[in-house]
């Protein structure tokens, strides 16, 4: 390690990283990350270290992006090694990762560089702030120079790493659950207050630095920040109504909507959302941003979801996604695809309401300021709530709710606060459709005829204890032609490798998959198979990290035997 005013090298980083890949247990990797963690003295090592040993260079709400895709990468090897792109993609056929074919390149690479800089963590970093601050035309040609510059001065090994951690994928098997116990264990500090105060401030950097400097006093201290995103809490799949209300006895009954979840920060004059993934997507709604200055009550952060809707009636939930994506012509977009949000909820409120956070309070308290601070119209509502014990009444909204083509319901307890980030059976949800998996697309093939120019099949993926990605079948129906234009284009640039049809895809996006039934299978690493596999949407509110897990496939594999 370096002195306490010293960056800490790239190469020791990526040391240390290879380590971790060669470690299977969770425990020994939060272990092996805690005594990392102690040792690194410098703040900004600290912070960049918490967010590059995840694959990130930014905290998922920041809205800077270094933009650098599959091609760029390819075309940055190829200058610095010399060697060709055919033989940098045959190391990725070898290997099935371009991070260690990155490796192979700079081991064989046919010319010397002139100057090398020393790569450290913080060098690193400044190079991506540089690389994410470009605009314009020539702002490829101007970050192809920068990735060249840096694997130039890389070593083999910080190739992988670089690489990786470009594509955001370092495939080390840590999660944010073992970097959470990982701070905890370096400080002897309680992981639910490290997972508290991460949901809250979603910057694992913040969370280690206040660990370090200010300890168990610091971190009580992180609060909730308007234009700051927080977790979402989220559901459970409740048994049946009768077992929900069981449970809860007296219930808050909502609809369940077919829509996307967002969070409407209103605060100093500015008016920030954020999707599920907690990305800024304020710009692309521009109707929504209207509504909430001209109906809501200044100071607060509002939860609630947002409904394509045409005639009074939802359309598909892609709709909403196509609305989050536009960048041009947004107001174009806006007027073809009106929105409605129905809001359910409050997590501060700073005026004549209430004094902050109000996430420790219990719902009906939080539903009562809701309602105070949102003055209803045409398109921004407050979702209608029942509050009952009687099953019949809560299966009479349940089929409201289906009649108005929206989803089913929810069953919350009144008195529960909110939990950032947390699933729990405080809020229930109750679907018609059987449950449907979240996978994890790594892989893909061209069509034929008519689609032989388009992506028409994807190979899915569970995440297994280690957090890594592990086959559990293929999806090829569901799609529409439309569907398949709009993925093909999504996914070209996260391609990572081509040989004939097939094709290795950047693990980034999650389908939502309805399938016949699951069987046990040989032929997938997972030990399972999905039986016709059926394409329902494309999750883009989710992250990687929301997967299905490989647990959850095996045990809605047990219960189709159950009675």
């Amino acid at each position: 390690m370096k002195s306490d005013n010293e960056s800490l090298s790239f190469v020791e980083f990526s040391e240390f990283c290879m380590e971790l890949e060669k470690t299977s247990s969770t425990l020994e990797l939060a272990s092996r990350i805690s005594e990392y963690l102690r040792k690194i003295k410098n703040d900004d090592d600290l912070y960049n270290f918490s967010l590059f040993i995840l694959g990130r260079v930014y905290p998922p709400w920041d809205e800077r992006e270094v933009g650098v895709g599959v091609g760029l990468i390819y075309e940055a090897l190829r200058i610095s090694t010399g060697l060709n792109k055919a033989q940098i993609e045959n190391f990725v056929k070898e290997t099935g990762d371009l991070g260690i074919a990155s490796e192979m390149a700079l081991s064989k690479k046919l010319q010397t560089s002139l100057f090398v800089q020393e790569l450290t963590l913080q060098y690193v970093r400044e190079v991506f702030d540089s690389m994410s601050a470009l605009k314009g035309e020539k702002s490829q040609k101007k970050k192809i120079k920068m990735l060249v510059d840096l694997y130039s001065s890389a070593s083999p090994i910080e190739a992988r790493y670089l690489t990786r951690l470009l594509l955001g994928e370092m495939r080390l098997g840590v999660g944010e659950g073992i970097l959470r116990d990982a701070i905890a264990k370096a400080w002897g500090l309680d992981a639910d207050l490290i997972e508290r105060a991460y949901m809250i401030t979603n910057d694992f950097g913040t969370v280690a630095i206040t660990a370090k400097n200010e300890g168990l006093e610091g971190l009580k201290k992180l609060k909730i920040k308007p234009h700051i995103p927080v977790r979402m809490m989220l559901a459970q799949v409740a048994e049946s109504i009768e077992s929900a209300i069981s449970e809860m006895g007296k219930a808050a009954v909502e609809w369940k909507f077919d829509g996307t979840r967002v969070q409407i920060h209103y605060s100093d004059g500015k008016i920030t959302i954020f999707s599920r993934r907690l990305e800024n997507v304020t710009r692309a709604l521009p109707d929504v941003v209207n509504m909430v200055k001209e109906n809501v009550e200044e100071g607060v952060i509002l939860d609630g979801e947002a409904i394509a809707v045409k005639d009074g009636r939802p359309l598909p939930f892609q709709n909403i996604l196509r609305r989050f994506r536009r960048k041009h012509d947004v107001a174009k977009a806006a007027e073809r695809i009106p929105i409605i949000v129905q809001l359910f909820d409050i997590l501060y409120c700073k005026n004549d309401h209430f004094d902050g956070e109000t996430i420790d309070l219990p719902l009906r308290e939080r539903r009562r300021i809701l309602e105070k601070v949102v003055k209803e119209n045409e398109g921004l509502k407050v979702a209608k709530q029942i509050q009952t014990s009687d099953p019949k009444e809560v299966k009479r909204i349940f089929d409201e709710s289906l009649e108005a083509g929206h989803e089913g319901v929810m069953i919350k307890n009144p008195e529960s606060t909110y939990i950032p980030g947390k699933r729990g059976k405080n809020w229930l949800k109750l679907k018609e459709v059987m449950e449907t998996l979240d996978l994890v697309v790594i892989g893909g093939e061209w069509g034929e005829g008519k689609r032989s120019h388009l992506l028409s099949s994807f190979v899915l993926a569970c995440v297994d204890d280690n957090g890594e990605l592990i086959p559990v079948g293929k999806v090829a129906t569901g799609f529409t032609d439309e569907d398949l234009e709009e993925l093909t284009e999504l996914f070209k640039p996260e391609i990572e490798f081509e040989e004939g049809k097939k094709v290795i895809i950047n693990p980034k996006y999650v389908f939502e998959v309805a399938y016949q039934e699951i069987q046990k299978s040989p032929k997938y690493e997972s030990g399972f198979a999905l039986r016709f596999p059926r394409f329902v949407r494309l999750r883009e509110d989710k992250d990687v990290s929301e997967a299905d897990t490989l647990e959850r496939v095996s045990r809605l594999y047990e219960s189709q035997f159950k009675a």
